[in-house]
């Protein structure tokens, strides 16, 4: 059976689980409130924005989403039907296709961003000093490595 948590450990977790459920929740009721947009939808935006060519194939994109890639085609599929973005043909390989975020998904990030910033500020950064912003830059990065790295499995380490 597996060791529990000792109750300092243990109130930890039940802080950030509930604590980071709130502000998701939070931040997605502002972005609707202030546009028509979905924190998922933001968030593609925003990584195509940030691309050469504002374009990515949709393995990537799903990857850098943390999306499986059924949900990433169900995403795209929402965002194109509202002209915020286009599917593509790879240019080198038709047999991928590419995301490419169109001027109407450019226009709608652009006038949501400022919101969405002033929201992120209010429910989070602001209430955080330079030493905890810093704690915990260094341990969301170290979990992101950790947890992006390929999983070991018991089959794995019996092969070895």
């Amino acid at each position: 059976m597996t060791e529990s948590l000792d109750s300092a450990r243990l109130a930890c977790w039940r802080a950030y689980i509930e604590s980071s459920q709130r502000l998701l929740t939070r931040l997605e009721e502002d972005l609707r409130a202030t546009s028509e947009l979905s924190f998922a939808d933001y968030h593609v935006l925003v990584l195509l924005s940030e691309v050469p060519g504002q374009r990515l194939r949709m393995g990537e994109l799903a990857n850098r989403l943390i999306f499986s890639p059924s949900r990433l085609t169900y995403q795209v599929s929402a965002m194109e039907r509202r002209g915020l973005v286009a599917r593509q043909s790879c240019p080198g390989d038709r047999r991928g296709s590419e995301a490419v975020l169109t001027a109407a998904g450019l226009l709608a990030l652009r006038e949501a961003a400022p919101h969405h910033l002033a929201s992120v500020r209010t429910h989070l950064m602001d209430d955080l000093d330079d030493a905890e912003v810093a704690c915990l830059t260094r341990v969301f990065e170290r979990l992101g490595r950790r947890l992006g790295a390929p999983t070991t499995t018991a089959s794995d380490l019996s092969n070895r």
